[in-house]
């Protein structure tokens, strides 16, 4: 083992979670047997969840004051070691078969895991660096439910075929190896010193407004979030549905979770290896559809035991492609100390959801059955990567580019324009209603914030819901109100372009201010692009888009007197897409872009703004720029 390998942090993991789920589905299957009555069982089952996961809402912030006072390879070696007299009092419930001492032991193990998971999901990027965090982090979730799949297959056969002295050497043993293993973690650590208060609630609240710094983090915990309560559910639900609904025995059942388990450990493993070459993240819609569409088969058709556990590991196959890239970007998008504090808020916020997910399925099971929660979990599935998609801009913009790759052959020339590390002013040419969506698609790496006619933020759901997504500024059209207001937000448009672009940002707006009424850009008297370019901060480079191909589309004016209508634009496009598009052409879309500085600078600099505009307008054009020089 090198000073710098995963290895140890692993291990310490794989024996940590299957102890954790040793004990979980030991007391399930053997203190099931202990309950008669199908609904106390179900009652059981949700305490037994509950028991796990209320000490991460209560213990997270504690957790997270531990690493300013003790390094966090420290707070993992302290936790294994206060393992070893969890499990001891665990065993002592078996022999006695006190229901109490069973659920005590689970409790206070959810207290210990609580207290190190920040640390040692953290020491991932202590131990392997920037450059190896979709790796090391892959290897982190697939060792976990690997150790899911070992402890769930070792307490189905140690119910039925051992005893409690077996089960007391299993708990024992598996604590003892996770201590020993700790002691080889090695770790590069950067101390937080930031502390925070304890208090749940405080804690909860102010880790949430420090997360709004960082673009679309709360969607990423919120989604993760609804995915460990989809996973706590099914956990839960699958004990007994598994008896009262296949007619199965512990064995058989704990090999349906096994199964389960061995799915998405290939499915985590995989998509950290994905995830280093291509943006799976993007991908977040399509593998909760698929997780949705699985999950009501299995409500909704009649599966024999052996299709129904065929169909489980496509489940968890999938959800491990659902998982890992939303557990990677967190890495990512924090940096340094602040990761410890958003990994406890992050524990707080999932474990919250898998407290609920446990008091729903009691309810859900009581009132509706073994069966009713898979169809619930199935809705879940189907509306969090949606909402998911509307809070993330970089993911909207992705899907956008592949939903308008159906229809549109766009040819992108000269992007390498924008690799620079620099704010971008972007000045597109606006031949269409469309062009926005397709040029906001092609710069998905580089999120633009819009400048965009007030009009579309009242124009039905979805195009509010993504100019909000985009973090879009309202317009006002001063042709239709000369209202103060109006006025007043027009005069500050220029600072909140200039603003942004000092604080690092993207910007895109449209010189013209409206669609090609003719096949030609015409900026006409417009001045915003003239002020800006006069007023450049330092660094910012300026990128013109020329964009051909789309004079003659539903969302052009060629034909029409006035603009099209958005909504019913929207709506036939819409049913193109789906019902036309396959089977014909896709139309030809080439969008040029390149570099401006140097030329809008000049220009700004020695021309009026009616000559700066003609000169834009060539540009736009694609016609040869004028050589006069203004004496």
């Amino acid at each position: 083992m090198s000073n710098r390998s995963f290895i140890p942090l692993f291990v310490t993991n794989f024996f940590g979670v299957i102890n954790d789920n040793f004990l979980k589905m030991l007391a399930s299957y053997v203190v099931l047997t202990w309950l008669g009555d199908a609904q106390l069982q179900s009652v059981f089952m949700g305490a037994t969840g509950a028991a796990l996961v209320v000490p991460y809402i209560l213990f997270s912030p504690l957790a997270d004051r531990l690493t300013v006072v003790f390094e966090k390879k420290h707070i993992l070696r302290y936790a294994k070691f206060v393992e070893l007299p969890i499990v001891a009092l665990g065993a002592v419930g078996f022999f006695c078969q006190s229901v109490t001492l069973v659920i005590l032991a689970i409790l206070l193990m959810g207290v210990q895991s609580s207290l190190y998971s920040p640390s040692k999901y953290a020491l991932v990027r202590d131990v392997g660096g920037e450059g190896r965090i979709s790796t090391g982090m892959g290897g982190m979730e697939g060792i976990a439910f690997a150790a899911v799949l070992g402890g769930t297959i070792a307490a189905s056969f140690a119910a039925d075929k051992a005893g409690p002295w077996v089960w007391t050497a299993a708990l024992l043993g598996f604590a003892a190896l996770g201590l020993v293993s700790s002691l080889r973690v090695r770790a590069d650590e950067v101390k937080s010193r930031e502390i925070h208060a304890i208090n749940p609630l405080r804690y909860m609240l102010r880790a949430r407004r420090q997360a709004k710094r960082y673009r679309g983090l709360n969607a990423v915990i919120l989604t993760l979030s609804v995915f460990w309560g989809v996973a706590a559910m099914l956990q839960l639900g699958l004990v007994t549905y598994g008896k009262q609904v296949l007619g199965l025995d512990s064995v058989h059942t704990g090999a349906i979770l096994a199964l389960a388990a061995v799915g998405i450990v290939v499915g985590q493993v995989l998509a950290g290896l994905v995830d280093r070459r291509h943006y799976l993240l993007g991908a977040t819609l399509l593998t909760g559809w698929i997780a949705a569409a699985l999950l009501a088969v299995l409500f909704f058709a009649p599966l024999s035991p052996t299709v129904f556990a065929a169909v489980m590991g496509l489940l968890a196959f999938d959800l491990g492609f659902f998982k890992l890239p939303l557990d990677a970007e967190i890495q990512k998008v924090v940096k340094g100390p602040k990761l410890n504090t958003m990994l406890a808020y992050f524990n707080q916020v999932s474990f919250l959801f898998m407290f609920l997910a446990s008091v729903t399925y009691m309810g859900i099971s009581w009132l509706c059955g073994p069966r009713a929660f898979l169809l619930l979990l199935a809705v879940l599935m189907f509306a969090a990567p949606f909402f998911f998609v509307f809070r993330y801009q970089k993911v909207f913009l992705f899907t956008g580019r592949w939903i308008f790759s159906r229809r549109y052959k766009v040819t992108v020339e000269g992007m390498d324009a924008v690799a620079q590390d620099q704010p971008l002013l972007v000045l597109p040419n606006h031949p269409a209603m469309v062009d926005p969506m397709l040029v906001g698609a092609a710069f998905w790496k580089t999120p633009l914030r819009p400048l965009c006619d007030e009009s579309f933020f009242k124009a039905g759901i979805v195009a509010p819901a993504a100019l909000r997504t985009l973090d879009a500024v309202a317009v006002p059209d001063l042709r239709k109100s000369r209202s103060a207001k109006g006025a007043t937000i027009a005069r500050g448009l220029g600072g909140i372009v200039l603003d942004t672009l000092k604080a690092g940002g993207n910007v895109i707006f449209y010189p013209s201010g409206h669609i090609y009424t003719e096949n030609r850009e015409d900026i006409g008297t417009r001045q915003l692009a003239y002020n800006m370019c006069k007023e450049l901060p330092e660094g910012v480079r300026v990128i013109g888009v020329r964009t051909t191909g789309l004079w003659g589309s539903i969302w052009s004016r060629k034909g029409r007197m006035a603009s099209p209508a958005f909504v019913p634009t929207f709506v036939k496009s819409v049913l193109l897409w789906f019902f036309v598009a396959p089977f014909v052409p896709r139309r030809k879309v080439t969008m040029h872009i390149e570099d401006l500085t140097d030329r809008v600078k000049s220009w700004s600099a020695t021309d009026t703004r009616l000559e700066f505009n003609a000169r834009l307008n060539a540009w736009y054009n694609d016609e040869a720029e004028k050589e006069e020089v203004r004496p």
